[in-house]
């Protein structure tokens, strides 16, 4: 199981897998002068081919020898020890054994020794603590000088050169190799038996990628050294992340558990439960024809508080046809919330028929608990929440290609835009929902007489009401469905999707005996883990992160739900990255990247959206003017507020259209002693 040839004990760097299926002469021509160009490459060494237990797939196993890793390390600038740190360790604090539970043993949060280093020169090699030159590159930066020479070796005829032709990725593309990969260093679920053969994927197993160590604090130091420093900086920020989200989660359930416990001192909500009070209060129809008038005593529950360069032409077209494809798609996605808001329009009125007091009604069992706004919204947000998913699907395709059109200079530019422009989606797709909840429902809709149609009244499509409790339930509702179903959604595919995958096949190479499975065919069978691995994770954190701070002002318990999946998420990336991808090839980072730029901007639109939800959704505003302006008697109380904030209409002078058809009405509703209905809506535009 060892990395290493027993034949001088050398290790393999990279391996490059391909099949000879025998199907057209192009893809061997391809593969015969890049495998030229790597065999003559200065100083590079080759080593023999392996065939696989098929018959069919072929293994290029490479090791790199000193003179190639001195050449590129000193061309890539690599850092490496040349002292040994003689900074003293900082001294134990007082109570330290409070986190022995949480630590990890020393020898695997800090796997080397903490050096002094300077970027390494092949000129200066004595400066440099070398013992040992087979032992002085660590796996990471190996593989990442081997994938930097591969993506630079050409594959065209001496003859005829062909700028175009070079590089791995391209012959990876076009199908002449399967795969490029370095190895992981041995099984994950025992240590490796020979004794120069690293066990460090086994230690991260062990101490990090298993859900029981979720208590524990991560090997970062570890995690740096056998996956590269991007990998590393990501674990970093999610976890800083996550112990964050704790004191968020204790703030959010301190103040949800206040509210509970406070509910039996809210008078409004008391007034609106109270037969006398609120169910002898009578609601004008929410919709035309179909919607009765209604009791407001119906609406109890929700009424509760919770709170490379390019000419310039080509440039410009270029960028012109990728802002119109993102503006379409942009678009798109607002079209489909008009069309999510025209459903909620549309089957309000068929929810309040279905719904209506009547004795022969089945539901009528559980209609004090489902009203037909709740129905509405319940639906309209799990629709919405589907719609989403395959948005996402369509348009994660359509950013890489307009992305790659735009011919960015370095991968780093690359990632920055694709960035930008699947978060941009992404903000749209996934918030536009709770926006409209937040700051558009009930705002426009106009009083009985003179109501507002979405599309004008010849759509009859009148706009939605909130409840007399406010829109913050139905904004609840929103983001706890499309929240929580995206965590779920994320998590079966992130852990479930590749065991299968991975079962599915290696289901051959199980049927036979361990030694004649080897290390490269057994992480040839894992799933790849691509240049948007990364990325991937860092999207679904932001949009976590805008749901937890964007609206949580309507649902303090966003920030709990967010540090259980994130408890989750560390260790199934762990798991992931340990056990069910192929390893990574090492990368440098500085920092997250683009996201650090993104999260400011969502942080900074958190507060104002919050302000505006307890300014405009709530009636918190109208609730404290009440209180200490117009609330009856000399003692500051709430009693009347729902009397006081509803309007009156007389049902004489509510036009035909407007009114219930005949039998819509409920058997307790009596035209001759009935006269007048109240409005939420009316109060707030008046």
């Amino acid at each position: 199981d060892s990395v290493y040839f027993r034949d001088g004990v050398r290790r393999i760097d990279f391996v490059l897998s391909y099949v000879d299926d025998k199907d057209g002469d192009k893809k061997l021509r391809l593969f015969c002068a890049f495998d030229n160009h790597i065999q003559h490459f200065p100083t590079q060494k080759y080593l023999p081919l392996q065939e696989s237990d098929d018959r069919k797939t072929y293994y290029l196993k490479i090791h790199a020898p000193w003179e190639v890793l001195a050449t590129y390390a000193d061309v890539l600038k690599i850092k490496v020890p040349f002292k040994a740190s003689d900074i003293p360790k900082a001294r134990e604090v007082p109570l330290e054994w409070l986190t022995h539970p949480f630590r990890l043993p020393d020898n695997i949060m800090r796997p080397e020794p903490d050096y002094f280093t300077a970027p390494f020169d092949k000129s200066k090699v004595d400066f440099f603590l070398i013992d040992d030159k087979d032992t002085f590159f660590p796996p990471s930066t190996r593989n990442r000088i081997v994938y930097y020479i591969l993506t630079r070796c050409p594959y065209y005829k001496e003859d005829r050169k062909e700028k175009d032709k070079t590089g791995i990725n391209r012959l990876l593309n076009n199908g002449t190799y399967t795969s490029a990969y370095p190895l992981h260093d041995c099984k994950y679920w025992k240590k490796a038996q020979d004794m120069q053969c690293e066990s460090e994927r086994y230690h991260l197993y062990r101490y990090w990628a298993r859900f029981l160590c979720f208590y524990k604090e991560q090997p970062l130091n570890l995690i740096k050294k056998y996956y590269g420093e991007k990998i590393g900086i990501y674990f970093a920020w999610l976890g800083f992340y996550t112990e964050m989200l704790f004191f968020a989660a204790v703030m959010g359930v301190i103040c949800f558990v206040y509210g509970v416990l406070s509910y039996e001192d809210n008078i409004t909500s008391k007034e609106i439960c109270d037969p006398q009070i609120g169910g002898g209060i009578v609601m004008c129809p929410l919709c035309d024809k179909k919607c009765s008038y209604w009791k407001l005593n119906s609406t109890c529950l929700s009424s509760w508080e919770m709170e490379p360069y390019l000419p310039f032409p080509s440039k410009c077209a270029r960028f012109c046809l990728s802002g119109a494809t993102v503006l379409f798609w942009t678009c798109l996605i607002v079209a489909c919330i008009m069309g999510v808001i025209a459903y909620r329009l549309a089957v309000y009125a068929a929810f309040a028929s279905v719904m209506k007091d009547s004795p022969t009604s089945k539901i009528q069992l559980v209609g004090s608990l489902i009203t037909p706004q709740l129905a509405t919204s319940v639906t309209a947000s799990c629709i919405n929440f589907v719609i989403i998913l395959i948005l996402n699907f369509l348009y994660e395709h359509v950013a890489i290609w307009i992305t790659d059109m735009e011919i960015p200079k370095t991968h780093l530019e690359y990632e920055n835009k694709l960035t930008m422009k699947m978060f941009m989606f992404q903000f749209v797709n996934y918030y536009s929902s709770c926006f409209y909840v937040a700051f558009f429902k009930g705002k426009f809709v106009g009083y009985p007489g003179n109501y507002t149609y979405m599309f004008g009244k010849w759509s009859k499509l009148r706009n939605e009401e909130c409840a007399p409790g406010g829109c913050l339930i139905e904004l609840t509702t929103q983001l706890l469905i499309v929240m929580a179903g995206k965590q779920m959604v994320g998590n079966v595919q992130e852990a479930l999707l590749p065991l299968l995958r991975n079962w599915w096949g290696s289901r051959k190479g199980r049927s036979h005996p361990e030694s004649a499975y080897s290390r490269w065919e057994q992480d040839h069978d894992l799933q790849n883990f691509s240049q948007f691995g990364l990325f991937y994770e860092y999207l679904e954190m932001v949009i976590q992160f805008g749901f937890i701070t964007l609206f949580v002002a309507s649902f303090p318990l966003a920030p709990l739900l967010a540090l259980f999946n994130n408890i989750l998420e560390v260790r199934v990336d762990a798991w992931k990255f340990t056990t069910q991808f192929r390893r990574p090839v090492a990368a440098k980072a500085r920092n997250i990247g683009a996201w650090e730029e993104i999260l400011n901007v969502v942080a900074i639109l958190s507060v104002v959206t919050n302000a505006f939800i307890m300014a405009f959704t709530s009636d918190m505003i109208p609730r404290l003017v009440y209180l200490y302006a117009y609330h009856p008697g000399s003692e500051a109380t709430m009693r009347g507020y729902i009397t006081n904030s509803l309007s009156f209409y007389n049902i004489s002078q509510i036009p035909e259209s407007n009114l219930p058809e005949a039998g819509e009405n409920p058997s307790w509703f009596n035209s001759s002693t009935i006269t007048t209905c109240r409005c939420v809506s009316a109060w707030r535009e008046l």
